[in-house]
């Protein structure tokens, strides 16, 4: 494969930061001296524009010409930038193309667009469809219905004023009765519950507070990116993290036109690949933000039998229908129609205008006399049915919205010749009409509204409905499947080696709903699933089985996987848990009863005395997640690509859910243990031998040999490193430890960086290379050392 990469400053190891009015550039430069001494090249932070005041993760963007003074401003950056290059760091930063703040009283841009209307220069910043809201961008900024809330709002001078929010007025609108000068200005003021039906902007997701940017545009491109382009050709930044390129209505060309503009520094893209998907080979980046990696490192760890089985015993445990969350194909789509219908009708409602403008107006006849009904519905069941986030100008769309999926969603009509809408949509979704006027448009809104509808029914609602085993519920995993064998793990790596070298890698991030250390406990569960079930009969018995038993197996695998922790912690998570699942309760139409419920049963159950028994139950099986937590951290560290670290996971972190993970990061951390150590093992000797896992490096399996072969996982980087980890460790001693299992190493002596007395050759004993702890990381040694050599020649 051939693909254009940046060539300049690209890091060995990235350590990212969670900026924050707590946590600002100057306490960011009092970490460089740690930080530096880790071994990471470059800080990873997060988005440092101006935003929302207040704004604790900064992607609510407000102005793209300052930098943060919340954090420090422009001063505060240069000055993180000079502290971090004299300890030899370099500075990588998130970027937010896709979307800005709905806050009128903070971002210019929008509040001259409210005020001028589609005749202000800004207008072209934002995807607003003018038409469809009568000549009047709705806002869902009212608590209530406009007749409730009509009290509060009220004029002053220019503004119009509601709660702590300021809108701008029409000139020589300001003196109208109220009803009059609403209906006046280029803005409607609306319950914020209208958004789900009668939006008429571009958002992220299903948040309106979010509204899309047009990227895509030429002018708004330049306007949104010249201060971080300044940045990187002044030497303050180095490299970018692109957040949430599929929002946007052309990925290929913003890539390529930022590619161009920052003069090829080395760019991750935050793409989330579903299993069997690949990254666009035309896509002049280094890579994905590394959500691909995560899954394999994840599958490592995971014992595919002890899943399935887990899976039967949650079936009998919570007893769900299977489209509710006891199989993971039907939880899926019956999500997927769900969203479509609730939290993205609007977006629905626009995508169908398109089409049916498409076809209403194009010459040939077969396109024509297709009702908006039966274009929607083709829409959706094509939606529904694509098996990635969207498709790509650069590939081919065929492969995404498939001829099988076509023939399946005509089942959705009970006339055949209405039915033919579906073949329509799709040739038109494949250019096979030609470039007729608005099918370009059309293809632009299928592949956002495909990626805004995998993220809400993938992400944000079956996660939380298929939950046997929570390690498997996160971004980019399959938790169909979960399990990776290790030579599927081999050669995924291989492919990432030849194909994307120094593409980003992690394995727990300000968004991953579980760290990895938690989810490195959950795995275990998968090599005793039958002693877990057991856990939970006892506890069920004694009468803490909560509101439901779905709900009660997800937080009894909660408090497994995080240890001991404080209830409102625990209660939080859980409250977010049943919101997104949206099966008795949610974010919009909430029932106070059950989440009551839900929080009282934190407190009485699994962060009460019954909660001591599942806290035996993991103290049991301690060493096993000790093995999975010390090889998850070294298997990512060591594999292809560049490593992020996310803020305090080199030592012991074990978090849920946003906030729980983006708090304050403290440095150093307070209590150093194995894993710190490993962790800066591996950073220095990447910083030491960048050569040995760079983009000219070679990546190899290493088999072990012996009866107990498949537990150990190892592999050698350049013929000069090799990582060895223990893998499935309670099902290996079980079937009675290493018995005489060795692992051949190439000629030469080894040095292990853990315990750098250790030094091995030839073929060497697994007992021996895991006696003091359950990985290595071995060095060719320059020169022979006889003194505690381990091994035959």
């Amino acid at each position: 494969m051939t693909s254009v990469r940046p060539a300049l400053l690209v890091p060995t190891a990235t350590y990212r930061l969670q900026l924050q009015p707590g946590f600002p550039f100057a306490a960011a430069a009092r970490a460089v001296p740690y930080l530096a001494s880790l071994g990471v090249s470059h800080l990873h932070l997060s988005p440092v524009l101006e935003a929302v005041p207040g704004s604790a993760h900064g992607y609510d963007v407000v102005d793209h010409a300052r930098v943060r003074d919340e954090l420090g401003g422009e001063q505060g950056l240069r000055a993180l930038s000079r502290t971090a290059r004299e300890h030899g760091l370099g500075l990588v930063a998130d970027l937010v193309p896709n979307h800005m703040a709905l806050s009128a009283r903070h971002n210019h841009a929008l509040w001259e667009v409210l005020r001028e209307g589609p005749e202000s220069p800004y207008a072209r910043w934002f995807d607003i469809d003018w038409e469809a809201g009568g000549g009047q961008v709705l806002l869902p900024v009212l608590g209530g219905p406009l007749g409730a809330e009509a009290g509060r709002l009220t004029v002053d001078g220019d503004v119009l004023r509601y709660c702590d929010q300021v809108f701008p007025l029409r000139e020589g609108t300001g003196g109208l009765p109220l009803t009059a000068l609403l209906d006046a200005q280029w803005y409607r003021p609306v319950w914020w519950r209208l958004a789900r039906t009668e939006l008429n902007y571009r958002r992220f997701f299903s948040i309106s507070e979010l509204i899309g940017v047009r990227v895509e545009d030429p002018e708004v491109f330049e306007a949104t990116h010249a201060k971080i382009l300044a940045l990187l050709r002044e030497g303050v930044l180095d490299g970018l993290r692109v957040d949430h390129p599929d929002g946007l209505a052309d990925p290929d060309g913003y890539l390529r036109r930022l590619h161009e503009a920052t003069g090829g520094r080395w760019t991750v893209v935050e793409k989330i690949l579903a299993d069997g998907e690949r990254l666009p080979a035309a896509w002049p980046v280094a890579g994905t933000t590394g959500y691909d990696a995560l899954r394999h490192v994840d599958g490592l760890f995971t014992d595919p039998a002890g899943a399935g089985e887990l899976v039967g015993r949650y079936r009998r445990f919570a007893a769900p229908q299977t489209d509710r969350g006891g199989a993971w194909a039907a939880t899926v789509r019956r999500a997927a129609y769900r969203v479509l219908g609730h939290e993205l009708a609007a977006e629905m409602d626009r995508l169908t205008r398109v089409a049916h403008r498409v076809c209403a107006g194009a010459p040939d006849p077969v396109l024509r006399d297709r009702a908006p009904w039966a274009l929607r519905t083709a829409l959706r069941e094509l939606l529904v049915r694509l098996g990635v986030y969207r498709p790509y100008a650069s590939t081919d769309a065929a492969e995404v919205v498939t001829e099988e999926a076509a023939e399946e969603a005509k089942a959705a009509y009970a006339v055949p010749e209405e039915a033919g809408a579906v073949d329509v949509v799709r040739d038109l979704l494949l250019g096979r009409h030609g470039e007729l006027p608005g099918v370009a448009e059309l293809r632009a809104r299928f592949a956002q509204t495909a990626s805004a509808l995998r993220a809400k029914s993938v992400e944000d609602t079956a996660f939380y409905r298929y939950v046997p085993l929570l390690a498997a519920t996160e971004v980019g995993g399959n938790p169909g499947a979960p399990g990776v064998s290790p030579a599927d793990f081999h050669a995924y790596c291989a492919r990432v080696q030849r194909d994307w070298p120094t593409t980003g890698t992690v394995v727990s991030t300000h968004d991953t709903k579980r760290s990895a250390d938690v989810r490195a406990a959950l795995a275990v569960l998968t090599e005793c699933p039958g002693r877990w079930a057991d856990v939970l009969a006892e506890v069920v018995r004694d009468g803490e089985g909560g509101p439901d038993a779905q709900l009660a197996w997800v937080a009894w695998q909660t408090v497994f996987g995080l240890g001991p922790a404080a209830p409102e912690r625990v209660r939080e998570a859980l409250l977010k848990h049943v919101r997104e699942a949206g099966l008795y309760t949610s974010w919009t139409e909430p029932e106070p009863p059950y989440e009551e419920a839900v929080a009282a049963f934190v407190g009485t159950g699994p962060c009460g005395p019954p909660g001591a028994r599942v806290a035996a139950f993991r103290a049991a099986l301690e060493p096993y997640i000790r093995a999975n937590v010390l090889g998850t951290a070294l298997v990512h560290l060591t594999m292809p690509g560049v490593p992020d670290v996310y803020q305090g996971t080199e030592g012991e972190y074990r978090a849920l859910v946003d906030p729980d993970n983006r708090g304050v990061a403290m440095f150093p951390p307070p209590e150093p243990g194995a894993k710190n150590a490993l962790t800066a093992a591996a950073l220095r000797l990447r910083a030491r031998r960048p050569d040995a896992f760079g983009e000219n490096a070679s990546y190899a399996p290493l088999p072990a040999e012996g009866p107990a072969a498949a537990h150990c996982l190892a592999f050698i980087r350049s013929g000069q490193v090799i990582t060895a980890v223990t893998r499935l460790s309670l099902r290996l001693e079980e079937a009675g430890g290493w018995s005489g299992t060795h692992l051949p190493l190439p000629p030469g002596h080894w040095v292990d960086l853990l315990d750098p007395e250790r030094r091995f050759t030839g073929h060497a004993r697994v007992a021996d290379l895991f006696e003091s702890l359950p990985v290595a990381l071995l060095e060719r040694s320059a020169e022979p050392q006889p003194n505690g050599v381990i091994g035959a020649p």
